[in-house]
């Protein structure tokens, strides 16, 4: 985790440089910064230093991984990475309300009615998922 926080923390640097020189190079007098690409870049960099000071900041609670040994191999990082759920239909119905929720802000604010209601069955039921059902846990 160390290097991957040390790539984005140079990442934003990266991204502050390039900001900064497409600001200055776009700054025409009379027509003043171009704002939507400046300002992108600007939120690139934002993003790129969140993810670089969370993984430093991680790096120091966890135990060294194989990616933070210069001399490891591949097999080093295997094993056991977590617990997947073998199917769902949760996303699913997030994915049509989260699609239903942003064609609410293009057509009317009016389709956030129908739109909230299947957000949160679908919220709902993928945190309580394995609580019920054929999936409970014993």
């Amino acid at each position: 985790m160390k290097e991957q926080g040390k790539i984005f923390l140079g990442l934003s640097v990266f991204v502050l440089a390039m900001a900064l020189t497409y600001g200055l190079w776009t700054n025409h007098s009379d027509l003043g910064i171009e704002a939507a690409g400046t300002t992108a870049l600007f939120l690139a960099f934002g993003l790129c230093a969140f993810i670089g000071y969370y993984l430093a900041f991680t790096a120091r609670r966890v135990d060294s991984g194989a990616g933070d040994n210069p001399e490891a191999e591949v097999a080093d990082d295997s094993g056991e990475l977590g617990f997947f759920a073998p199917h769902s239909w949760q996303p699913l119905s997030l994915a049509l309300g989260g699609a239903l929720a942003f064609l609410g802000v293009i057509f009317g604010w009016w389709l956030m009615f129908w739109a909230a209601p299947i957000i949160l069955i679908g919220i709902f039921g993928w945190v309580f998922e394995f609580y019920r059902g054929e999936n409970q846990n014993q």
